[in-house]
């Protein structure tokens, strides 16, 4: 397997994955956060930030505008929060996109041997390695509205954080 199909297959599984999750919040619950902590992102920011976790981010590395973005070009950067459900899906879509044109703009070659620093990490990896650790970020915090919706007695369990179908019972 090359890295193309790699981080093609990462993705559709974080995006669907995600997708079925933000189908379980509830519309009044977008500004609930967990309580005994100042850290914790309301929900509406959380369901934001799953829209340019991977896509956006994985844009920069292609694109090598990491530098840019940290010395103050926000430019394009997402906005921090959404109104609704309905917004945040219709977001997590347009990364999606961007996020498999990332991988289609990079081509191979660079993904597998284009090194480079991440801002957070001067260790130079190749942009592959960078695209599938914002893959990463993705289920990172897909994990995180896994456990948002678990504290709020939402029916989930591991099928649901995977994004796969429930067993049959025989």
């Amino acid at each position: 397997m090359n890295w193309t199909e790699l981080l093609k297959s990462e993705m559709e599984e974080a995006y669907r994955a995600t997708e079925g999750l933000m189908d379980l919040v509830d519309e009044d619950k977008l500004d609930w956060a967990p309580e005994g902590g100042a850290e914790w992102m309301p929900t509406r920011n959380l369901l934001r930030h799953l829209t340019d976790a991977c896509g956006w981010c994985s844009t920069n590395f292609v694109e090598d505008r990491w530098l840019a973005i940290m010395q103050g070009d926000g430019s394009d950067a997402p906005p921090s929060t959404v109104e609704s459900v309905a917004e945040a899906k219709a977001e997590l879509a347009k990364d999606k996109a961007r996020a498999f044109a990332a991988v289609e703009q990079a081509g191979e070659d660079a993904l597998a041997s284009k090194l480079m620093p991440a801002p957070w990490d001067p260790t130079e990896r190749p942009l592959g390695q960078h695209v599938l650790q914002m893959v990463g970020h993705l289920n990172t915090h897909k994990a995180q509205l896994f456990y948002y919706l678990k504290l709020q007695g939402k029916p989930v369990n591991t099928f649901t954080m995977w994004g796969l179908p429930e067993p049959q019972a025989e």
